[in-house]
């Protein structure tokens, strides 16, 4: 066996290891320049190794299982970070929470989607996918989007864009019941709506590749969770660093909640875009609309929770420009998800409104 084969054999192994002893050794410390990059490097390695343990698992369960574990894995992420910035924030976080899950909103639903649709017709012409399963996953995203983003703009119980107490606990229970029917359906009454869809328009059921075996699912389980609480934790130890670097460069605060999402969503769009290269174009909307909604359907809740112990009011209503673009993003995608396949065209436009999702987010 040679060098480079050695590395490819044990990195993802590796790698989450690499991670903790890094988070271990960072911890509560402020650390330099050199620091700060060689912590980046460690944390890029670590997304790369949970994407490649997601996929095992994912080989092992089948789809839409591992796209499923892959999303609250995420979302696990992205809730610790959340929680965890806005302890050590006060009143400054106000809004982190609403700012980084309509970011990774807009990730998934116009960066994720377009880049597997860009790459998928690239490789395929017009990769094709189940219009029933993207269509019901995108109604269940736009009717939590709404009932916990847009919604406190227009309530009148709390002074500002902000839910009152009952008003958050009925949009946290909501949020959660809508992501929890949505997963049923998803893996248990209609599973066939999220399987990969052939030229001909049949439904895939086959892995072409034999599968891993329990106990390498199992071993890459525990890796992937080692992985996940590097990146969570190497996160936080940068998060000094990212908001210096958000202050130096001019941009507004709120950019934060940008940086966030895309730090923590690294993972699948990497999984997202691996699958549209496979002509998995469902899978590969699985874990876009799927990480979206388990980043609200779950960040929501967890952060209503959180709120009884935090100080602070919590500002979950959109800006005007930002409902803007969740109203153009809601309708260009009905419009790329009713036909049941898609061109470079439908991608692009995804691309298009992630760019002006990023530049109205720095200069607002």
């Amino acid at each position: 066996m040679t060098a480079a084969d050695r590395v490819t054999q044990y990195w993802p192994t590796a790698a989450p290891a690499a991670g903790v002893l890094g988070l271990a050794l960072t911890w509560g410390r402020d650390l330099g320049v050199v620091p700060v990059v060689l912590v980046a490097a460690v944390l890029a390695a670590a997304v790369l190794a949970a994407v490649h343990h997601a996929e095992v698992i994912a080989h092992r369960l089948g789809e839409p299982f591992g796209s499923l574990v892959l999303a609250v894995a995420v979302t696990v992420i992205e809730v610790a970070l959340i929680v965890t910035l806005m302890i050590s924030g006060g009143d400054k976080t106000a809004t982190l929470a609403r700012d980084t899950v309509f970011a990774a909103a807009m990730i998934t639903m116009n960066g994720i989607v377009g880049l597997s649709l860009l790459a998928g017709a690239r490789l395929y012409g017009v990769p094709r996918f189940n219009a029933e399963g993207a269509g019901s996953a995108l109604a269940t995203l736009v009717a939590v989007a709404t009932l916990s983003l847009v919604l406190p703009n227009f309530t009148t119980a709390s002074p500002g864009p902000q839910f009152s107490s009952a008003q958050l606990a009925f949009a946290a229970i909501a949020s959660l019941a809508l992501w929890a029917m949505f997963v049923l359906t998803q893996t248990v009454r209609h599973r066939d709506f999220f399987l990969p869809v052939r030229e001909d328009g049949e439904v895939d059921e086959d892995d072409h590749a034999e599968p891993p075996t329990g106990r390498r699912a199992l071993a890459s389980l525990g890796l992937l969770l080692l992985a996940l609480v590097a990146v969570v934790g190497l996160a936080k130890v940068e998060s000094p660093a990212i908001e210096s670097g958000v202050e130096a460069a001019g941009f507004p605060p709120s950019f934060v909640g940008v940086v966030i999402a895309l730090l923590v969503l690294l993972p699948e769009t990497l999984a997202s875009v691996r699958a549209a290269r496979r002509n998995l174009m469902q899978t590969s909307l699985n874990l876009a609309y799927g990480s979206a909604m388990a980043s609200i359907g779950l960040t929501v809740p967890a952060i209503a929770v959180a709120s009884i112990w935090l100080e602070g009011p919590l500002i979950l209503g959109l800006g005007a420009t930002q409902m803007v673009l969740l109203l153009l993003t809601v309708v260009v995608s009905v419009l790329t998800i009713v036909p049941g396949r898609a061109t470079r065209l439908e991608g692009f436009v995804h691309l298009t409104l992630f760019a002006a999702f990023v530049f109205l987010s720095i200069n607002p």
